[in-house]
């Protein structure tokens, strides 16, 4: 059976088909931004050409689809979601404008607050009160509830975010809300906070919440289209879907809580690149993600990414559920340079797939990144994207000239040269505030470089960074689609539970646990037999009386929690305190604020190919013209495709693999491994920051 993982990006839909024989093809479609779907089914169109099967064909024998979506995100940044209103405890409409106070730039009190996902007219509070032990202060007011919800729909409202105080101690009265508005406005998509996010602290808990009615039903109109047009076209299983906590599940689970794909995409690509970094011994290491429109980054230390809960920044909203912690910024392929205020900038905006850069012949006019690596000649015009689609570089002599270096007083190659120097300069500088904030000294890691833009900007850098070597992956242009199908199922539970940590009521914990684990069981029961294992992990969620934050801390064992336990748990909680903040507080007593469980049914996942080894040197395919160092130069261009393991091809050269290209600058060395990955060595820019 075929395997076939989809991951939609800015500006092209990467796919992945792993074949009955574990030998994987890999395929990209132009995205296609209003409808999604669209882009996928395209692609899935062309894997089955490949094949010399029909696209019926193909997916009446494959065994699963698993899709990345940048929806949730798009939504956000459109800020395009559905009309949203709110309902909660009267007194407290205004949270989530207060936004306890955070500022986003200490720098600039002036800036403004986001875009209102619920303007405050849409936000109203009702007669309704629990105490922090969930008990019953003041009755929900049911005849205020139905006011309320006449007047949000009213005002077009679609969809409801319901957030009562301590409802995730006890949610009688948002559910009694959701079964009001079934009888009155069935109409409505409702949220509650409780299933959302069942946890303090509020101003998150009322975030979130909001965060996953405004995209809720665009999701559940794109997962249903893409789902019925699977079926139209053969397809007669479950397609699933990344989530951002780096786990797989089915559409109707991610329809109940569709805040958690925000960031999935990206999140495949941490997964693949973690599987193939483990084929490298590498441990420690940052993989860094360059699309056409973004600039995805994530630290890995000991062979995981960092699982972050409570405080994630999407779109200037707080998600508070677990997500890998990744860094992104407006840098790609498709990223706009220009001239402002005398000096040059590159993105964060960009030309997506619609127009593009000016290359692509779509009716670009932008300088783009892209534009600036074929001018440079990093880049093949007669065999772009694997022969897909040729470059149109007679137009950029013109436009780079007249848009950059004209304004600047550069020469155009001068000019070009200098977009692609800043946008690997804004990379770099990404890298380094992210090693930073971890106290990480990034010329300490193996820099693990993918999406289709990656490899031409790796090695460059690198060699800024003081970072000795770069790991590229063969697979590495469709890579976060790879990381799709080396995923498993996995559900997140939290239950609150507010104590002093040497006052834990074991049986009470014991008891959520339990009842975390039959949440998840429920579950994954729609997936019987698609698991070779089901693990269980559990956490509690500490700080230090006074903290706002808590740190998501695991608990050793997977029997009973004892006391022992408990100890253990806390101790490992300084150790990870001191290691994120330099310091840990041993003579404080931690405060527990909430216990979590990890739920993983592991998957059977593709074998990573291998390739056979050879001593003789590396074919040269042709040489062409391409600048480095500040002048041009005839530089060997080499076929990855018929690249063996061994050979050592040095730099300054270029490697054209189908959908990317490697570039080596002087100094610089590549040898592919059996494993299909091109281990780069940048030992001279290590070298002179030692």
């Amino acid at each position: 059976m075929y395997r076939i993982g989809i991951d939609v990006g800015g500006t092209f839909t990467d796919l992945v088909l792993v074949r009955p024989d574990g030998s994987i093809v890999l395929e990209k479609s132009p995205t296609t931004p209003r409808d999604q779907s669209l882009g996928a089914l395209a692609g899935i169109e062309s894997l089955a050409q490949r094949e010399g099967l029909t696209t019926q064909q193909l997916l009446a024998r494959t065994e699963n689809v698993v899709h990345g979506t940048t929806t949730a995100d798009n939504t956000m940044i459109e800020m395009s979601g559905a009309a949203t209103g709110l309902i909660t405890t009267r007194g407290h409409r205004d949270e989530i404008e207060l936004r306890r106070g955070f500022k986003e730039s200490i720098w600039d009190p002036a800036i403004p607050p986001p875009p209102a996902i619920a303007p405050r007219r849409r936000r109203l509070g009702v007669p309704e009160r629990l105490d922090f032990r969930g008990e019953v202060v003041i009755p929900l007011d049911e005849d205020a509830v139905r006011a309320a919800l006449a007047r949000l729909v009213a005002q077009g409202v679609e969809s409801l975010a319901v957030v009562f105080m301590f409802s995730f101690i006890n949610p009688v009265h948002e559910l009694r809300v959701r079964e009001i508005a079934a009888e009155e406005h069935p109409e409505l998509s409702v949220s509650l906070s409780h299933e959302v996010m069942p946890s303090a602290p509020e101003f998150e808990r009322t975030s979130t919440t909001l965060v996953n009615a405004f995209v809720g039903p665009r999701i559940d109109r794109y997962l249903t289209r893409l789902v019925d047009r699977l079926r139209s076209a053969g397809f007669r299983r479950d397609l699933l879907v990344m989530q951002s906590n780096g786990g797989i599940m089915t559409p109707e689970y991610i329809r109940r809580r569709p805040v958690t794909v925000l960031c999935s995409g990206p999140t495949g690509g941490v997964i693949a690149a973690c599987a193939v970094a483990e084929k490298a011994k590498q441990s420690d290491f940052v993989c860094a993600d360059m699309g056409g429109t973004s600039y995805d980054i994530c630290l890995i230390r000991g062979g995981r990414p960092e699982i972050k809960s409570g405080w994630n920044w999407h779109h200037r909203y707080v998600i508070g559920l677990p997500m890998v912690d990744i860094h992104s910024i407006g840098a790609g392929g498709g990223s706009i340079a220009s001239v402002v205020a005398g000096a040059l900038q590159v993105g964060p905006q960009s030309a997506g797939s619609q127009p593009g850069p000016i290359c692509y012949g779509r009716g670009g006019t932008q300088v783009t990144v892209t534009d600036a690596n074929a001018f440079l000649g990093y880049l093949n015009p007669d065999d772009f994207c694997s022969g897909a689609m040729q470059l149109d570089t007679a137009p950029l002599r013109d436009a780079i000239a007249e848009q950059v270096a004209e304004p600047l007083g550069f020469g155009v190659a001068e000019a070009a040269y200098g977009i692609y120097r800043l946008v690997n300069a804004n990379m770099a500088n990404a890298i380094r505030r992210v090693a930073a904030q971890r106290g990480v000294d990034p010329r300490e890691l193996t820099l693990v470089a993918y999406g289709g833009n990656g490899p031409v900007h790796a090695t460059a850098q690198a060699q800024e960074l003081g970072i000795g070597s770069v790991l590229v992956p063969k697979t590495a242009p469709t890579f976060s689609a790879l990381g799709l199908q080396l995923s498993d199922h996995l559900v997140d539970e939290v239950r609150a539970y507010i104590s002093s940590s040497d006052d834990i009521d074991l049986s009470r914990a014991n008891r959520l646990f339990a009842e975390m684990k039959k949440a998840a069981a429920t579950v994954l029961r729609g997936r019987k037999g698609a698991h070779a294992e089901i693990r269980h992990e559990r956490f509690m969620n500490l700080c230090y009386p006074g903290q706002t934050f808590d740190m998501a801390v695991p608990i050793p064992g997977e029997g009973k929690l004892g006391k022992e336990d408990i100890a253990a748990t806390i101790e490992r909680f300084h150790q990870q305190h001191e290691d994120l903040h330099t310091y840990a507080s041993r003579d404080e007593t931690p405060i527990l604020r909430s216990l979590r469980m990890t739920t993983v049914g592991v998957t059977a996942k593709p074998a990573l190919p291998t390739i056979g080894a050879s001593r003789k040197p590396a074919p040269r395919k042709s040489q062409r013209q391409a600048y480095f160092s500040g002048g041009w130069t005839k530089v060997p261009v080499f076929d990855g495709a018929s690249l063996k393991a061994g050979p050592t091809v040095r730099g300054p050269a270029i490697i054209e693999e189908p959908f990317t290209t490697i570039v080596l600058h002087q100094g610089q060395s590549a040898t592919l491994d059996r494993f299909g990955n091109y281990r780069i060595s940048v030992g001279a820019a290590a070298k002179r920051h030692k």
